[in-house]
């Protein structure tokens, strides 16, 4: 309990120290929107010359994108900050949290918090909440509790990916641009319908790299549509037990890497 209030009040002071100046706080904010703003126009731009894509609407494609761009925002907000590990232990700087008794994931992630990183998820939001207001999906108890889950869920998934990619810095000098393409890549990957993408593909996004089910299989259970590509209907709403399941793998991946870290040296 200590230790989580230690925590507690590192993330309290990250807090204060970016709102204590509210006007750059809000143009960090509006950067990181108009960022992710641009993969929607992407998709706005390819619906003005096809109806559809991977056998998906614009609206549906829409709701799968409103999905994962939130659960990226958040799980950028919450282990973005892994991004600098390279930097930690290249610098000797990781040592420093090993000596200390709190746990050095539990460091990382409070170390740089970036409240602006919520611009991201808030395009998620504006979007998700206009395709609902279009009337895609019937408003069933069972597809609110998926709309309010999923997304929660979506950014389980994506950070246990972002803990097991960042990982390979300890065995890997400069392993931040191969992190980088399971992290920030997975935007691509779950804002579209794994059916644009070739076999071998949709077999990594389902098995290895559980990209669909932050998005694409919470979609067809909102949707009630069959998947194109045939398959089994469970799917659909496994999300939460292969978050369980990333979450566990993480940990695993985290821990023995950690444990195999020697130190920076002198």
């Amino acid at each position: 309990m200590d230790s989580v209030r230690i925590l507690l009040r590192l993330l309290r002071s990250r807090v204060r120290s970016q709102l204590a100046y509210p006007t750059s706080f809000a143009l960090d904010a509006l950067g990181q929107a108009i960022a992710q703003a641009n993969e929607l126009a992407v998709i706005l731009i390819v619906f003005a010359q096809v109806d559809s894509l991977g056998g998906f609407s614009r609206e549906e494609v829409l709701l799968l994108y409103g999905l994962a761009g939130i659960s990226f925002g958040l799980a950028d907000l919450a282990v973005g900050q892994l991004d600098e590990l390279p930097r930690w232990i290249r610098t000797g700087e990781l040592d420093v949290l090993l000596a200390r008794p709190l746990g050095v994931l539990s460091q990382l992630v409070t170390s740089d918090l970036q409240l602006r990183r919520l611009g991201r998820a808030g395009v998620g939001v504006l979007v998700l909440a206009a395709v609902l207001a279009y009337g895609q999906v019937e408003p069933t108890p069972v597809n609110v509790l998926l709309v309010l889950v999923t997304p929660l869920v979506g950014a389980t998934i994506t950070a246990s990916v972002w803990v097991m990619t960042c990982s390979i810095s300890f065995w890997v000098v400069e392993g931040r641009e191969l992190a980088n393409a399971f992290t920030y890549g997975s935007t691509l990957t779950t804002a579209y319908p794994i059916t644009v993408f070739g076999p071998w593909l949709r077999r990594l996004f389902c098995y290895a790299v559980p990209s669909a089910f932050v998005a694409y299989f919470p979609t067809l259970a909102l949707l009630d549509r069959p998947d194109p590509l045939g398959l089994p209907h469970a799917l659909r709403y496994a999300a939460p037990l292969v978050a369980v399941a990333a979450v566990l793998v993480a940990a695993l991946v985290w821990r023995t890497a950690v444990r195999r870290y020697q130190g920076a040296g002198s």
